[in-house]
């Protein structure tokens, strides 16, 4: 088998386990459309490379309005690599402690809003404060999380509590130990991680679970959708109606800042 075919292999793996989360998938997505029902939002949120699945979920095409994605250029920022606004800064910040609580007081938040935190490790202090916060304001927390990396993994904070300790519910991206799928011989480490592959399809199937849930509640969710689809006026009437929506969500969420 040539390295392609082992790493789609290894990707079919990770299919496998999500396949088999299937009823917590299900839960989540009871979750977040009842947010949604409410007039509420779902707060989604990643440092690093999590980012990825924050910005997967909203707004990008096929998907709705009813997540806040929490993306911080601090925490997320990686195109310079060195030098200003660097990698090496949002590793250091990611582990600041108190920082994720300066983040959430822009919001105003509500129980009736409910969150996912998604970190690969959930051993970086921020997202956990993140989800520890949520908890605090008696909001359900959904961490996305690897797992055997977790599991393996030392947390930054000093009681060595991890994501996991401030979920109520755990969906695992299916990636293994350290991330990286594919063993080079000759190569001292591994290569090609799997959580982004695995993650991207949880919060995909969360996605279309919800707008089931919505449209069977009868309030069908504004979709993004491309031109190719329904036409260039359907889809500037849907990009127009479902970006006034957010705005509108969002502005409940900044009036009731710090209350």
């Amino acid at each position: 088998m040539n390295l392609t075919e082992t790493y789609l292999e290894n990707c079919a793996g990770i299919i496998e386990k999500i396949k088999r989360q299937q009823t917590q998938i299900k839960l989540a997505a009871e979750w977040f459309s009842q947010t949604i029902l409410q007039g509420r939002m779902v707060h989604v949120f990643g440092s690093g490379h999590s980012r990825i699945m924050a910005e997967e979920m909203w707004p990008r095409y096929g998907s709705f309005p009813g997540f806040n994605p929490i993306v911080e250029l601090s925490l997320t920022y990686h195109n310079n690599v060195v030098g200003a606004n660097g990698q090496r800064q949002a590793m250091f910040l990611e582990n600041v402690t108190g920082l994720a609580d300066r983040i959430l007081r822009n919001f105003g938040l509500d129980e009736r809003d409910t969150a996912l935190v998604i970190s690969s490790s959930g051993c970086n202090i921020v997202p956990i404060e993140m989800a520890e916060l949520f908890q605090r304001k008696k909001i359900k927390v959904v961490a996305l999380v690897t797992k055997d990396h977790m599991e393996k993994s030392t947390s930054k904070r000093a009681d060595k509590k991890k994501l996991g300790d401030f979920a109520d519910l755990i969906l695992d991206s299916g990636a293994p130990v350290g991330d990286s799928m594919i063993t080079i011989p000759g190569l001292a480490t591994p290569v090609s991680p799997g959580s982004t592959v695995g993650g991207v399809m949880i919060v995909n199937s969360i996605k279309a679970e919800v707008a089931s849930l919505l449209t069977e509640a009868g309030s069908p969710p504004k979709v993004l959708t491309a031109g190719v689809l329904v036409g260039n006026e359907k889809a500037t009437e849907l990009f127009e109606s479902a970006y006034d929506e957010h705005a509108h969500r969002l502005a409940e969420l900044y009036k009731n800042a710090g209350k």
